[in-house]
């Protein structure tokens, strides 16, 4: 080989011409290296054929047939043009760049004036057809930085919609495409290690009017580039806003968000309800003053008739006229009266019957719960949270029906903190930091994690690996391991062991080095399309399954695309998702098994390096189910302490010797024993109609009816036992005198509920809907065995007890008699002397408490998500999805949906571009890569790549671009994609503002679409993402829950109205406490860290129905008080009602909910124990603290006709 250091530079002259043969320096090139002929001569005058060719290739050279001159023969016009081709491959989509990148290769090939623009530096023999000559295998080309610059920006911007990417990307090497300039374009171009250039290149770039260090006579080519807003002198259009920011149409900025609502520098809402706050106290202080003053003028006005009650104590108590009873007052006492008697004579009949009321009970019972062989429960995400009409459900079962379900999704996110990182001094690449996760031994290690998943499968009858359950886009029928989807750092080694050890020297600029997989690391991270890297390995950065490995999706953790220092590798397997019948969705579940089990023995190996967070597709529903199974003894735990507490609870304990006779660990058994068979009775009788049920429902249910049921026992048991029996009565007889006292009340929190949660099954949430309707079912069944059942019970243990025979040794008798006195407990007296006098007469006081936050320990998805968050670098694909009754084989359809040249600048693409211009605002990252865009340049007749026939008789031969076949399968097609990306997404905020300016875009996309002509009307377009389903409640939850609330709320006020006989006030003071209850829960959740979704929801309805357990028992027992004053008839309602309230729902309730403090699921942590805990701690202060106070200043005064008739 020589080198040349002086050559001739004359205008008119070549210095080389013809080819000569392949370049002897180069192998393994993408297309021939030939090299040309060392010629310094005239050049060629082009006519005929010659001339024709020229005039194809190089337009931009030709000046008519007879003034035509050039330095390249045909042969070299031919090699040129497949050069070109390649590069047009992806350029094309801008003409003008296109034209620019030729404009460049046509001067230093063929220029009439070649000598003047190229110094030939390197030339050497070479033999071709037994002809030896010198060839030509390296030159200088000396450009102007005019010329160069306006070429470079009519290209930077061009796409490819394929990959989202830049196409000069591919074109910069090791730079990418936001570190390309110019000259770093250029010389990837010359550089023959590329694989494309046939020789070594060595662009010059000079500023207009240096001269210094330019061979003498070397003029630098300073020609005509084409801006990319501009036609083409051969006719091609302007390049497309996407790929050209000069043809972008000015589009006004983005709106911004809505500024915060600020008053006075602070939350508006705050300060509005400071302000509202202030003013209901000051009402509050008006109307007590006003009342205050009107009843001392009353008091003076009318007189007090004074007398002596039975204690001889003196009582004052107005006299009552008949005249005076109001029509409602007679229909409170009609309805108290016909209530009082209906279930007096029920109690009776069921108390004198126990063991056949018992029996019939049972029967029942058995009927209902036959139906549990039937159960089928639901864990599925899916069709747990996502209403089958849901838009989001619609529109992924049409994704899934016409595309397939999304991949399964199986990922490691790995680091390895501690590692101290370097920097790698490369040869072609400079100083680079490597971060101490990216080392050689990791990434080995990483390779061998990934090939060590197989087993044996029953359903296939032998062992099976990936390549059975795999998505492999470029081979689905058949695929080998090989062509399974694997994303991942290894991939761009194509997964080879002795890819990631080769090494070999180097010498770049005069500087010889080792080269090795860091140096191809670099390359592939920042040109992951590129299949020849610019090291002397030449090894592809493609995955061996053919496609690229993005670096986003192969590491995280980087800034500022310093992609070697990444904290992160990140490991994907894509599977099919075959439907939940098909056999290989078994073999898939068995793979995504066996993953978790590698993984999580690989994990805790010592020998690991790496802390990682992983998941399967089957994570979700894994996690649920098992946290689920090992918070069942928790539960199990909480049940017994609640009926140890009622066993104890409902005891008399008039004496030590009677301590085994009065106890009442068999009613409380049998309360819980109804409780139970309640429960299971809903779920039987609904899973005898095919309605499924939950794990939801299997955890809330049974405490929702625990809480109604043992309220209704303390107050049916304790007011028992405060009872007297009467001379000449009967054990049946006072049993059902005391059941007509209180199961109006049972009656009115039975109904209410019921009635609230059957309301409640109107909502769309499946999970809220099968809720309501066996919450309902179950209150409701808790009610009737409690009137049959818990009465006859209570029966027998009566008569046990008359017969001072002990429990559980029914055998045994005492001598000491029972007291024929009432038996009070210690929390009548209390509530009575202590509690209601200080809260009615003394300061009103505020109650006020902390609740300590525990810290769960969460499973390994947690621990994944957390890593999720902090290493991706974008979000979850999101596709855009046309349905039928669009032409997209009209120009004018086609048009309206790509963004390339010659498309609408406000075409389908082209928004979704636009929105990837303002992330912050859109959620969108990476724009939509477009198939009608790579059909389009597949088509075009400058693009030759991968164009052959696929059936007929020239299968496997070119397709040129002419045949119109190949518009037949795109006339009108039933859906089609385009996939874009998300930013990355970390909380339910985001995914469900992500949504709804995806579903915007998409509406707008829509409405320009069907402008087109032919477009039918009900034309859509539609985002999908898989986990549109999930957060679309959050969409509409706020209204959701407002329907389900009110709902539940109407019927508490009308069946509180109804039983007391149409007393409105009481109804409303009833539905007032209910809804502070529910309203303080909301605050409290917000303060807690609680956030409101779907089982929050639940939980809220829940509150509903436990909140008219503290407060529809008080406001009827106030109600129907015969005291004289508003004071002394909520003193009353407290001492007696309150204390059964207290020990029936607070007191049951709490122990078991303190209990799941130690659950492990995050959902009981959150959902069941705070929730709870906050629900009933409001309900007991509301109910035994605010609505008492309420009702002594607004409570309705007493009803006249009670006292008329006493």
């Amino acid at each position: 080989m020589q080198v040349l250091s002086e050559a001739q530079h004359e205008p008119g002259f070549c210095t080389f011409f013809q080819e000569c043969g392949l370049n002897p320096l180069l192998n393994d090139t993408f297309i021939p290296a030939i090299v040309p002929c060392f010629d310094y001569s005239r050049a060629r005058h082009l006519t005929g054929e010659h001339y024709r060719r020229l005039k194809e290739v190089c337009p931009m050279l030709d000046k008519g047939e007879n003034n035509t001159y050039a330095c390249c023969s045909i042969k070299q016009l031919s090699s040129l043009e497949r050069s070109l081709t390649l590069s047009k491959a992806v350029l094309i989509r801008c003409p003008s760049c296109a034209e620019n990148f030729a404009h460049l290769h046509c001067i230093t090939t063929c220029s009439p004036n070649q000598s003047q623009t190229i110094n030939v530096t390197q030339v050497m023999n070479v033999t071709s057809q037994g002809k030896t000559k010198l060839a030509v295998v390296g030159y200088q080309a000396f450009l102007s930085t005019t010329f160069a610059e306006a070429s470079f920006q009519s290209c930077k911007n061009v796409r490819i919609p394929a990959t989202g990417g830049f196409a000069i990307g591919t074109m910069c090497g090791r730079y990418g495409a936001k570190l390309c300039n110019p000259q770093r374009w250029y010389d990837f171009q010359g550089d023959s290690s590329n694989g494309l250039a046939p020789l070594d290149i060595d662009f010059q770039l000079i500023k207009e009017g240096h001269t210094e260090g330019l061979p003498e006579g070397v003029i630098p080519y300073n020609g005509r580039a084409l801006m990319c807003n501009e036609t083409t002198p051969s006719g091609g259009q302007f390049c497309s806003c996407q790929d050209c920011e000069e043809s972008c149409p000015k589009m006004p900025p983005p709106p911004q968000p809505p500024s915060p609502f600020m008053l006075l520098g602070t939350d508006g809402f705050l300060v509005i309800s400071i302000i509202l706050l202030c003013l209901l106290i000051l009402a509050f202080l008006l109307y007590v003053s006003v009342a205050c003053f009107s009843r001392k003028r009353k008091d003076e006005e009318k007189g007090k008739r004074r007398g002596k009650d039975q204690n001889s104590n003196d009582v004052t108590q107005r006299d009552i006229d008949p005249s005076e009873v109001t029509c409602a007052d007679r229909n409170s006492l009609v309805a108290q009266d016909f209530l009082s008697l209906q279930f007096q004579r029920w109690g009776t009949l069921m108390a004198t019957y126990p063991l056949t009321v018992l029996l019939l009970s049972a029967i029942v019972v058995a009927v209902f719960s036959a139906g549990l062989k039937s159960i089928e429960l639901t864990t599925d995400p899916v069709e747990l949270w996502s209403a089958p009409n849901s838009r989001a459900r619609q529109e992924k079962d049409f994704h899934d029906s016409h595309f397939d379900p999304f991949f399964r999704t199986n990922q490691l996110i790995l680091t390895a903190p501690g590692r101290k990182g370097h920097i790698y001094n490369s040869l072609l690449f400079g100083p680079q930091n490597f971060s101490g996760l990216v080392s050689k031994d990791l990434v080995i290690e990483l390779l061998q994690l990934q090939t060590r998943i197989q087993f044996w499968s029953d359903d296939l009858n032998r062992t099976a690996s990936l390549k059975d359950v795999c998505f492999a886009p470029l081979n689905p029928s058949n695929p080998s391991l090989t062509d399974c989807a694997v994303n991942s750092l290894p991939q761009y080694f194509q997964n080879s062991l002795d890819n990631i050890n080769a090494k070999v020297n180097m010498t770049e600029l005069g500087v010889t080095k080792e080269v090795d997989w860091r140096d191809h690391l670099i390359y592939c991270l920042n040109s992951p399309l590129s299949f020849k890297d610019i090291t002397d390995l030449g090894m592809s950065c493609m995955a061996d399954y053919g496609a690229p490995v993005f670096s986003f999706l192969a590491v995280g953790g980087y800034e500022n695309d310093d992609f070697t220092n990444a904290e992160a590798f990140i490991l994907t397997f894509s599977l099919n998702n075959y439907a939940r019948n098909s056999t290989k969705f078994k073999v898939a579940m068995q793979w995504e098994t066996e993953f978790l089990k590698i993984v999580q023995e690989y994990q805790k190996n010592p020998a690991c390096n790496f802390t990682f967070a992983y998941m399967a597709e089957r994570s979700l529903e894994d996690e649920i189910n098992r946290t689920t199974a090992e918070d069942i003894p928790i539960f199990m735990i909480s049940y017994a302490v609640i009926f140890v507490y009622i066993a104890v609870a409902l005891g008399e304990y008039s004496s030590w010797r009677r301590i085994l006779v009065d106890s009442k660990f068999l009613v409380g058994l049998g309360g819980i024993l109804v409780v139970g068979c309640s429960v299971l009775a809903s779920m039987g009788f609904y899973s005898w109609i095919g309605i499924p049920s939950s794990l939801v429902i299997l955890q809330v249910v049974p405490f929702l009816v625990l809480a109604v049921g043992a309220d209704n026992i303390f107050i049916f048991v304790l007011e028992y036992q405060v009872d007297v029996r009467k001379p000449g009565e009967t054990r049946q007889e006072q049993i059902g005198r005391v059941l007509g006292n209180v199961a109006p009340s049972m009656l009115l929190c039975s109904l209410s509920e019921s009635v609230c949660f059957f309301l409640g099954a109107l909502s769309t949430m499946p999970a809220v809907k099968t809720f309501a309707l066996y919450a309902a079912l179950a209150v409701l069944m808790d009610f009737i065995l409690q009137m049959t059942a818990f009465v006859a019970l209570l029966s027998l243990d009566a008569r046990r007890q008359d017969n001072n025979r002990c429990e559980l040794l029914c055998c045994v008798k005492v001598s000491t008699r029972r007291p024929n006195k009432p038996n009070e407990g210690f929390l009548l007296p209390l509530m009575r002397k202590y509690y209601a006098p200080v809260l009615l007469y003394k300061i009103r006081q505020i109650l006020t408490f902390n609740i300590i936050l525990f810290l769960v320990q969460g499973s390994y998805m947690l621990d994944y998500f957390k890593y999720l968050y902090k290493y991706f670098e974008v979000g979850v694909p999101v596709y855009f999805v046309t349905k039928g009754g669009y032409d997209f084989a009209t120009v004018e359809g086609m048009n309206a949906v790509c963004s390339s040249v010659g498309c609408d600048q406000f075409s389908m693409t082209q928004k979704i571009q636009y929105a990837t211009d303002h992330p912050e605002l859109s959620y969108l990252a990476i724009p939509a890569n477009s198939w009608v865009d790579d059909f389009i340049d597949w088509l075009n007749p400058g693009s030759r790549c991968c164009r052959l026939y696929t059936f007929g008789p020239n299968v496997g031969q070119f397709c040129p671009a002419t045949e119109v076949n190949v518009f037949f399968f795109c006339f009108l097609l039933p859906a089609t994609r385009f996939m874009a990306y998300h930013t990355p997404l970390t909380n339910s905020q985001d995914f469900t503002a992500a949504l709804l300016k995806a579903r915007e875009l998409a509406h707008n996309i829509t409405l320009g679409m069907r402008k087109i002509k032919g477009t039918s009307p009900d034309f859509e377009v539609f985002p999908y993402t898989v986990t549109n389903v999930f957060y679309e409640q959050y969409l509409t939850i706020v209204p959701e829950g407002l329907f389900n609330i009110s709902m539940c709320l109407l019927p508490t006020f009308v069946v509180c109205c109804l039983l007391l006989g149409l007393d409105l006030l009481s109804g409303l003071l009833n539905l007032l406490t209910i809804i502070m209850i529910v309203v303080d829960t909301v605050g409290v959740m917000t303060l807690w860290g609680i956030h409101y979704n779907a089982v929050a929801l639940i939980n809220l309805v829940t509150a509903v129905g436990i909140s008219v357990e503290f407060v529809s028992h008080m406001t009827r027992s106030f109600a129907l008080s015969i005291k004289p004053t508003h004071v002394e008839r909520a003193m009353e309602a407290t001492a007696n009602m309150g204390s059964a309230v207290f020990a029936g729902v607070a007191m049951t309730n709490l122990p078991g909910i303190l209990v799941l403090a130690f659950a492990k699921a995050q959902l009981i942590q959150i959902f069941f124990f705070r929730l709870n805990l906050i629900i009933t701690l409001l309900g007991l202060v509301h109910g035994l603290v605010f609505l008492p106070v309420l009702l002594s200043y607004f409570g309705k005064c007493f009803i006249g006709a009670c006292l008329c008739t006493q």
